[in-house]
Formats: C-alpha cells, structure tokens, sequence
C-alpha cells in the first residue's frame, strides 16, 4: 500500500470513530477514560496537536467541537453526566497504576 493510500484509510477510520462517538452520547467520557485511557478531550487535543504540526491554526474549542460534532458546552448540556462515586473510583484506581 502507498503512503497517500494509507493516509486515506487512517483518516476513513477516524471519521468512523467520531461519527461513531457522536452517535453514542451515552458513553460518557470518564467511562471511555476508564477502559481505554482516553477520551473525546484527549481525541481534540490530538486533534489540535496534529493541526499545530501541520502548520493550522485551531484552538481547543475548535478541536472539540469537531470531535463532538457541536459545540463542547452544548454537547454537556445535553449529554454528559455527573461521575457516579464508583466511576471516580474506578478512574482513580486506573490512575494510580499507570504511576
């Protein structure tokens, strides 16, 4: 496969998993943090990284609301959650055993 076939199935991909996180709001973040070790934010910040080193400018927000599919604060109006105490437990202990 060449490089620019490649880059196209990567970015294919992607798509798939932000339409895919998108369509799926009852994932909460702090459960993808706890099984995967990563997060819409973290998919933003990537996102954002990735623009910087291409020589694009885009901000936090712009990131997110990409990664969201809308704005950041309208997308916690509307979907996320308080942490339940076990889920901050859960993260917590995640935290601790990557130290």
């Amino acid at each position: 496969m060449d490089k620019d076939a490649q880059i196209a199935l990567e970015a294919g991909a992607f798509r798939r998993l932000v339409g895919h996180l998108q369509k799926h709001t009852e994932v909460q973040n702090i459960d993808l943090m706890i099984l995967a070790d990563f997060c819409r934010n973290c998919m933003a910040k990537w996102y954002m990284a990735e623009a910087a080193e291409q020589g694009v400018a885009m901000d936090y927000e712009q990131a997110r609301e990409i990664v969201y599919g809308m704005p950041y604060s309208e997308w916690k109006d509307k979907f996320q959650t308080e942490a339940t105490p076990e889920q901050m437990a859960a993260f917590d202990r995640k935290q601790q055993a990557k130290a």
